[in-house]
């Protein structure tokens, strides 16, 4: 666990009214504008009336999809993509996305994002009917059961349908089959997945701001619970579980997901913008000026210097040439990064009291750094505000948070916390508050349960990152 949450993946689909178009470089750009959600693995899928061909392999979009590798792929009528970062399963390459398995009546391509809860239990049923798996990613335990039940039905919509009713837990799924594409989000609609139909065609995303990069509109986002089949240029959408509570994950609002994109009709930066002013009502303090940890820690400045008044300033150089702390394996390297990352401008901090806003703490290791660098550079007094609950417990549903130990807010209290990170002051924004993000969009609720413990579904007593390499494990009932 590094010192930053992170999240399985992204994926972006294309389906296309006219034949044969250049649809790779299309979603080799929507990809490109969804790196920030894995940068382990990448993979695009290209079907041309029923010719599927594809590439995937561990590393960035750009540096895996140049223009050689782009001449390889050909044009097509359907292309399905993925960006990866493992919440599940080792970091290798015959766990890059998309998955393309050919079976008893023809083939079937699958991205996913999100984090199966019950994929361990699938894979054994399925292993002991002599499925065989190549992966270590609860991914491929959907496609064999996709397979499973393709056999059986007489549509792939259909066996898409019963699938959904045995898996359990978080996922947005594309799907291609040599006629079709399907698109599905979990019926709690855990991860985001939009969509945009114009005369070109229908393409999908996990954010909008894919969707704007590629010239589309977003039309609508994709409701939990729901599939859309794609075929013959129409589409058709069937609501497989229509009473479920919506329960977006909230970090995709704190930290995920780009500013520029909307979830479910909120932007992204103006819900980091309104728990920013959330923070500045319920904590008070005096100070020259707020600042925030870039990159997803300003939005949140902004809002709390705009709700209290004390002036906004820019207070870090941050390289655009390092990468996320979190690739760093080695938690030296990571100390390491976290001192070429950001550089505090000293004349703007020297003798100020700083509020600095953050979207999370999970280990304390980059906050710390950052605070002792700031009294480095002169600050007086230096005030953390994170616009997020302290992290308590696990998230099953496609973080990296599979255990408490390393969590710096395990078993401690805000004081404590304080004292270790070297912060004259600290504060996290409620859960009362956070709630209140859905107050200004189309959901009835999002999923708090790696700050509260109370989880939306069924969840298992334990998980691990490379479960399928583990013992059974048993599941407990907590709901809300």
């Amino acid at each position: 666990m590094s010192d930053k949450i992170s999240e399985e993946c992204g994926v972006f689909g294309v389906y296309s009214f006219n034949d044969e178009e250049d649809l790779v470089s299309e979603v080799c750009i929507g990809l490109s504008a969804l790196q920030h959600r894995g940068e382990e693995s990448c993979g695009i899928a290209v079907n041309n009336y029923g010719i599927i061909n594809y590439h995937h392999d561990l590393g960035l979009v750009s540096d895996k999809f140049t223009n050689d590798c782009l001449k390889l792929l050909p044009k097509g009528k359907i292309a399905v993509g993925h960006v990866r970062y493992s919440t599940t399963g080792n970091s290798n390459k015959n766990n890059a996305q998309p998955i393309v398995r050919n079976h008893k009546k023809g083939t079937i391509v699958v991205a996913h994002n999100g984090n199966l809860t019950n994929a361990f239990d699938i894979k054994e049923e399925l292993e002991n009917q002599g499925h065989v798996f190549t992966t270590t990613s609860d991914t491929e335990v959907i496609v064999h059961t996709i397979i499973k039940e393709r056999i059986k039905t007489h549509s792939i919509e259909e066996a898409v349908k019963n699938t959904m009713e045995k898996i359990k837990g978080a996922y947005s799924l594309l799907i291609m089959s040599p006629r079709k594409l399907i698109a599905v989000r979990d019926p709690h609609g855990f991860r985001p997945l939009c969509m945009s139909i114009d005369d070109s065609g229908v393409t999908f995303s996990s954010e909008s701001c894919a969707l704007d990069i590629t010239g589309h509109k977003i039309t609508r986002d994709v409701e939990p619970g729901e599939m859309v089949v794609v075929e013959n240029n129409k589409i058709n959408s069937y609501k497989v579980f229509p009473n479920e509570n919506k329960s977006l994950c909230s970090f995709e609002y704190i930290y995920f997901a780009r500013g520029d994109s909307t979830i479910d009709g909120l932007n992204v930066q103006y819900a980091r913008e309104l728990m920013g002013r959330f923070l500045a009502r319920q904590s008070k303090v005096d100070a020259d000026i707020v600042a925030g940890v870039p990159d997803s820690g300003l939005d949140a400045a902004l809002g709390y210097s705009m709700e209290s008044g004390i002036p906004y300033k820019n207070i870090f150089v941050k390289s655009k040439y390092i990468g996320r702390t979190f690739i760093q394996n080695a938690q030296d390297k990571r100390r390491d990064l976290v001192n070429l990352k950001l550089n505090p401008i000293r004349d703007a901090v020297k003798d100020k009291r700083i509020i600095l806003i953050d979207d999370s703490i999970v280990r304390g290791t980059t906050i710390t750094k950052i605070i002792k660098s700031l009294y480095e550079a002169g600050a007086k007094e230096v005030h953390i505000k994170i616009a997020s609950p302290a992290f308590r417990d696990i998230c099953y549903f496609g973080t990296d948070i599979d255990n408490k130990e390393n969590l710096i807010s395990n078993e401690r209290t805000v004081e404590e916390i304080r004292k270790i990170i070297g912060a004259d002051s600290l504060d996290y924004l409620s859960l009362e508050n956070l709630n209140k993000l859905t107050y200004n969009c189309n959901l009835d609720g999002i999923c708090t349960g790696c700050f509260s413990g109370v989880y939306p579904v069924e969840v298992p007593d334990s998980i691990d990152k490379n479960r399928f390499e583990n013992t059974p494990i048993q599941f407990t009932k907590k709901k809300r």
